[in-house]
């Protein structure tokens, strides 16, 4: 007989739970068996308890099979990539298409901002007429026929773990590593995938700030991920400045066209797109290594295939069929576009990037409530990279995108006391500080 606060008393008091206890536990989750505070103290019990690889493989699994699966039948390979969050990071956009124009096949199921951090599905419904929930049907015919689909998760994949995921929103326990493993892979592993490349990020815009955490995130990632069958490797990734230029919904999006139609982008956001691509191409079989990978990739994007391929995939999903050609036309402006200055000459030594990504929040470019909706005219772009020289008589530490110009005030003001002026430049953070495997 399953009762759930047996479980509970077992993890609360340290002790290893077997695969079948998760299960059942994750399954009275699902189906309402354990009911709101029973799920809370499991959390924190794993929160304060901990738990084995084994614990989190056998968690993943249960919540993966708590929903759909999903199963495909392509001529090439199914792969995915994952970012933990950031400022900045756009890499899907860009990402999917270029896999797909390499020969894989991208069944993306992506998510919203999350605290400071922005998210991919938001930025996609910066695209007028974009279903970022399409049905299984529209979903199977654009990754068939386009190679990618990105879109946010239905409530068919992982119940269990939206339903978990609300609870510990709530509760305190949203840092546990053992919860955000399976939270993450529950849901990937759902979507059939063949290979998938983790972003990890590290630094002052990260949910990991600290590098020891971040590392620990992603040796978990790779563990839980290859111990339940899914191939995987994680990057850890400097998340000390904003990645690109930009930072917000429209503007991002806008990033994201230029970088795919072949404009000068920031050398940053290329280096990291690039790379996790690689991966992919590499553990797909794609390609033979990491420079043929990043040959076939730079091949994708200077032919403008993989231009076509995003373009085919936003008129699919219901967007503007001349969005990369006309794309001032179709997404969002704000009204008020100012610059914000650096009260002092010198170069960016250093940010809060954290404080970037809160700057959004209170220009209406995030949720400060689930509830919230985003404008997603709201944002930065020129944001100044670390090195730069800034100053009345150089460049502006960002030019900000707002609603008023009482919030464009207020930006300039956050974004003056979260950047740093010094009168030396400092030296370049490694962009791709580690590969777990």
């Amino acid at each position: 007989m399953f009762l759930p606060q047996e479980t509970i008393r077992a993890k609360r008091d340290g002790k290893t739970l077997d695969a079948r206890e998760i299960a059942a536990f994750v399954d009275g989750i699902a189906n309402g068996r354990v009911t709101e505070g029973q799920a809370a103290a499991f959390a924190m019990a794993v929160l304060l308890k901990g738990m084995n690889t084994p614990e989190r493989v056998a968690l993943t699994d249960a919540m993966t099979r708590s929903g759909d699966m999903l199963r495909w039948d392509l001529p090439g390979p199914v792969l995915d990539k994952h970012s933990t969050g950031g400022i900045g990071d756009k890499v899907s956009l860009m990402l999917a298409p270029m896999v797909a124009a390499c020969g894989g096949y991208v069944p993306m199921v992506a998510g919203r901002g999350l605290g400071h951090t922005g998210g991919t599905i938001d930025k996609l419904e910066a695209i007028p007429g974009y279903v970022t929930r399409p049905d299984a049907s529209l979903f199977r015919h654009v990754v068939n026929g386009v190679g990618c689909a990105i879109v946010g998760a239905t409530e068919a994949i992982a119940p269990a773990d939206r339903r978990l995921y609300s609870i510990r929103d709530t509760t305190a326990t949203v840092e546990s590593i053992d919860l955000i493993v399976a939270s993450i892979l529950s849901k990937k592993r759902a979507a059939g995938l063949d290979a998938l490349v983790m972003d990890v990020k590290t630094g002052s815009g990260a949910f990991m700030a600290t590098l020891d955490d971040s590392r620990a995130l992603a040796r978990a990632l790779v563990d839980v991920a290859n111990g339940s069958g899914l191939p995987t490797v994680a990057l850890l990734t400097d998340m000390n400045e904003c990645l690109g230029t930009t930072a917000g919904n429209a503007v991002e999006m806008r990033e994201s066209i230029d970088f795919l139609c072949g404009e000068p982008v920031d050398a940053r956001l290329r280096e990291v797109t690039f790379a996790l691509a690689a991966e992919l191409l590499v553990a797909g079989r794609l390609a033979p290594d990491m420079p043929a990978a990043l040959l076939a990739l730079e091949k994708a994007l200077d032919s403008g295939e993989a231009a076509e391929r995003f373009q085919r995939m936003v008129t699919e999903l219901g967007g503007p069929s001349d969005l990369l050609e006309k794309p001032d036309l179709h997404l969002p402006a704000a009204p008020i576009v100012v610059d914000a200055p650096s009260p002092t000459s010198g170069y960016v030594a250093s940010m809060d990037v954290r404080e970037l990504g809160l700057t959004i929040v209170q220009l209406g470019g995030g949720r400060a409530r689930p509830m919230d909706l985003i404008d997603p005219s709201v944002g930065l772009t020129n944001v100044a990279s670390l090195g730069t020289k800034v100053g009345p008589d150089a460049a502006p530490l960002a030019r900000v995108h707002a609603r008023s110009q009482d919030e464009a005030n207020a930006a300039i003001a956050s974004l003056q006391a979260a950047i740093r002026i010094s009168d030396r430049a400092p030296n370049a953070n490694k962009l791709i500080v580690e590969r777990v495997a």
